[in-house]
Order: C-alpha cells, then structure tokens, then sequence
C-alpha cells in the first residue's frame, strides 16, 4: 500500500484531543507534556510506517496502540526523576541509594518547616540574626562532651575547611597506613593538597610507631591527622598509633590533633553483637583536640561533615571564607537536629533511627518479617517459585568492611521471566525495588526493607509475574 495512504490511517491531533482517556492525562499533567507525547508518538509511526509500508497489520496493530504510549510517554515525562525506591539489597547504608534514610515522623516534621520561612538564621530570643549551627551546637556538645561544634556539607569537606583553617602552608603529619581513597576518588593527599596543606608521610602501609610522628615534627608542623580506616581493613603484621597515644605528642609540641572518623557513630556497636566500632566521645576522651565525621553513615542521619572539638579551633573554622562555600542548608540543619535529639537516649535512637535499627534488629525479628513478605508474595499467586532463606547483609556506606550481619531473604525464582530480565523489570516499577541477585535467584533481604512496604512490593510484583504458579 502507498504509504500517503498509511499516513491518512494516523489519527488527527484534534481527535486524540476528544478521547476521554488523553482528557484525563491533560487534567492530570497540563496539556503541554501531553501535545509534547502526542507530536513525538506520531513522529515515531511515521518512520515506523517509512519503514514497514509493506506491512499494513503491523502498521494498523502499531496505529492502535497510539493512545496508550502516549500515555506512557506522559507519566514518563512528568515523573520525577529521583524518586523511592524499596532497597532489597541488605546493604543498610547503600551509597547508590541514599544511604541513611530519616523515619517518617522526622520527614513529616521536615515538611512542615520546608513549606514555609524558619529560623534558620534568626535569633528568636534577641530579635538579631543568628547562627544556623545553633539549632544542633549544643546538641552535639551535650552528647559527646565536646567543646563546640559546627556542620559543613559532607566529611571531605570537613577535613578540608579543617586543614585549610589549622594547617595551610604547613606540614600535616600522617601514616602512610591512613592515607585512604574516601570513594569517588577522593583521597586524602588529594584533600590534603586542596587545603594549601604539605603532606608529611610516616611510617609503612602496614606498621607506624609512636616514634615515627616524633622524629617527623619540625618547625613547620601544624597538626598531626589520624585517619580511621572505615571503608577497609588491613589484618596481619600491622601496627598502629591510637588516639591517646597521639595526643600525647601532640600535647607535647603544642600541636593539634585531628582525627577523621570517617563513619562517626554514637553507640557501642559490640553492645549489639558487632564489631567494636570507636565512638566520637571514646575518641574525644582520649585527647583527639577535633574529630570530624559524616552524618549520613552510622550517626543515621542526612549528609553533613560535622566537626567537633575544641572552642578556639572551632571558631576559627567559621570565620574560613570556605566555610561560606561549604555550609549546610536549611533541610540538613533542621534534618540533624531532630536526628541527634533522639541520642539523648540510645534505647529512643536505637529504635527510632531507622540506620540503628536495621544494624541492631535481632535475627528472630527481621525472620518473621521475611516470612511476612513470603506470604504476601504465595497470596499473590505469582509464576515463581518463592521461598525464604539465611542472607547476610553489610553496613555499607565504607562502614565495618568486614562485618556481616544474619539476616533473612525472600528468594525469588521467576518461571517464566529470566532472572536478569525480572530485576531489570523490577527497577522500572513506579516505585522501583532493588533486589539482590545470587545462585540465579532474586533476593530480597528482609532487613532493609521496612514492614510498611511489603504490601506494595508484593502488589508490584503481581503486576510483572502474576498468575497462577503450577509448582
């Protein structure tokens, strides 16, 4: 057939218009991205008749399915782009998906003061501007015992408006066992460097003695920095400076010691049955005169370098110009304060901090909670094989390396779908799930994903593998 004839076959703009089921997307979406949808879709059948002119069903089959990928097309356009996502990879602090989510109740509380004007930086007491580190300041003091404390937008940029502030154009002492890739192919040298700080390397990858840091400090030492390996672990013949140790020195040539957490956590993680993880008020204790850390690992809460330690350093890091270029918003300020007022209590934080709760959950607990989601998924009568089975998940986030946490999954094995083609139809879900995938099976571990999505998870995948199972 011609293919001018074809063309004539594809509806008109003005009769798409008419159709109840494109009306309802233009009262949904605006009539803009629907016209937008409309002029791609007809684009896209007149090369598809280009080139099948000869095929007139499929022609006529593609022309029928106008109205429907329009639609597609739409909901495509108009969805946000970050959206939730289920995280079924029991990995809690999971880089690519977020790492530390808030509760709910702390989102709502969130939304009521971003809708409208807060007091970020206005004084209520005295009527004068403000600090924005006053609304969490003296939170972070009363937890840790430190002197003051301030935020910047994440822990590289703590050590470096640290540096830059205590150490530029001096030498900055440091294992070579500490000098650490803090992901993205960020390192330490690197930051270190940024500062306008020199890089003075001491002792081996594996082994550092006290000695090492005396001999190293000369008249253009500024401070000495430790870093603790959170995002790996080197086991064997090693050797290392502690805290108290350093600040020994440190006290002794009048210099400040540094310490970079990294991970930073608040309580006890071998209280839980996990490996013993130094806490900011152990490493304050011990003599450490700042310790920074992030706030979106195991503190459990949003993004943020948080800095801590003595008054005079402190402020001499809010008058850095850098600090103007580095500081949190109004989201993090008032996201960490609610955050750290749950420490007050570890038992509240513990149960209430959804980070510390996936990390401390007992095993019975999150096993009846796999076998909740097991048999959500059986009532759904889904073409799968679908059973529960031993999971380990991780901390993630470059946190505990080596720690392994029992866990519990739902394992998945699709009858009909591949393995790969089910997580990949799962990842385009209107609310996407993020499975594991192991032995040829999908797994979803327990621990990471909260009760409360169980219901939708199991809708979700009704629609991808519905129907009657003939096991």
């Amino acid at each position: 057939m011609n293919k001018n004839q074809l063309y004539r076959r594809i509806p008109k703009v003005d009769s798409l218009l008419k159709e109840e089921r494109i009306r309802t997307r233009i009262r949904s979406c605006g009539k803009e991205p629907v016209m937008k949808a409309i002029h791609e879709e007809t684009d896209e059948l007149r090369a598809f008749i280009e080139d099948h002119e000869e095929d007139e069903e499929a022609v006529d089959t593609r022309i029928s399915e106008m109205i429907p990928h329009i639609e597609e097309r739409v909901e495509k356009d108009t969805q946000m782009n970050m959206r939730p996502v289920i995280n079924g990879t029991g990995t809690i602090l999971h880089t690519n998906l977020g790492r530390a989510p808030l509760n709910r109740h702390q989102a709502a509380r969130m939304a009521d003061m971003m809708t409208g004007y807060s007091n970020l930086e206005y004084d209520l007491d005295s009527g004068k501007r403000g600090e924005r580190y006053a609304h969490f300041e003296q939170l972070l003091k009363e937890i840790t015992g430190a002197q003051a404390a301030m935020a910047v937008n994440n822990n590289a940029a703590a050590v470096l408006l640290v540096l830059s502030s205590l150490s530029e154009g001096g030498e900055v002492i440091v294992s070579r066992g500490e000098l650490v890739e803090i992901g993205g192919k960020f390192r330490i040298p690197d930051v270190l460097e940024q500062s306008g700080a020199v890089l003075k390397e001491v002792g081996t990858t594996n082994k550092t003695h006290p000695e090492d840091y005396e001999n190293a400090i000369g008249e253009h030492t500024k401070a000495i920095l430790k870093v603790h390996t959170s995002n790996y672990s080197i086991v064997g013949f090693t050797e290392s400076v502690g805290t108290a140790k350093l600040s020994e020195i440190a006290k002794a040539h009048d210099l400040p010691l540094i310490e970079d957490l990294g991970s930073g956590v608040f309580v006890d993680l071998s209280k839980y049955g996990l490996t013993y993880e130094p806490t900011v008020q152990d490493v304050l204790k011990e003599g450490a005169d700042i310790v920074c850390f992030s706030g979106d690992k195991l503190l459990g809460g949003p993004q943020a370098g948080i800095i801590l330690g003595k008054e005079a350093y402190i402020a001499r890091m809010k008058k850095n110009p850098l600090t103007r270029a580095l500081r949190i918003d109004k989201y993090t300020a008032g996201a960490l304060e609610m955050v750290l007022k749950e420490y007050r209590s570890e038992p509240e934080a513990v149960e209430h901090i959804p980070v510390l709760r996936m990390i401390t959950q007992p095993y019975e607990t999150v096993a009846k909670e796999a076998e909740d989601l097991c048999g959500r998924l059986k009532e759904k009568d889904l073409q799968a094989e679908i059973e529960t089975q031993e999971s380990e998940a991780q901390i993630g986030g470059g946190s505990l390396p080596l720690e392994r946490i029992r866990s519990r999954a739902v394992a998945i094995k699709p009858k009909e779908k591949s393995v790969s083609a089910l997580e990949e139809a799962m990842r385009r879900l209107p609310v996407p799930i993020i499975p594991r995938v192991a032995k040829d099976q999908i797994l979803l571990d327990a621990r990471t994903i909260f009760p409360g999505q169980h219901a939708l998870l199991a809708d979700e995948l009704k629609s991808l593998i519905g129907g009657e199972f003939q096991g």
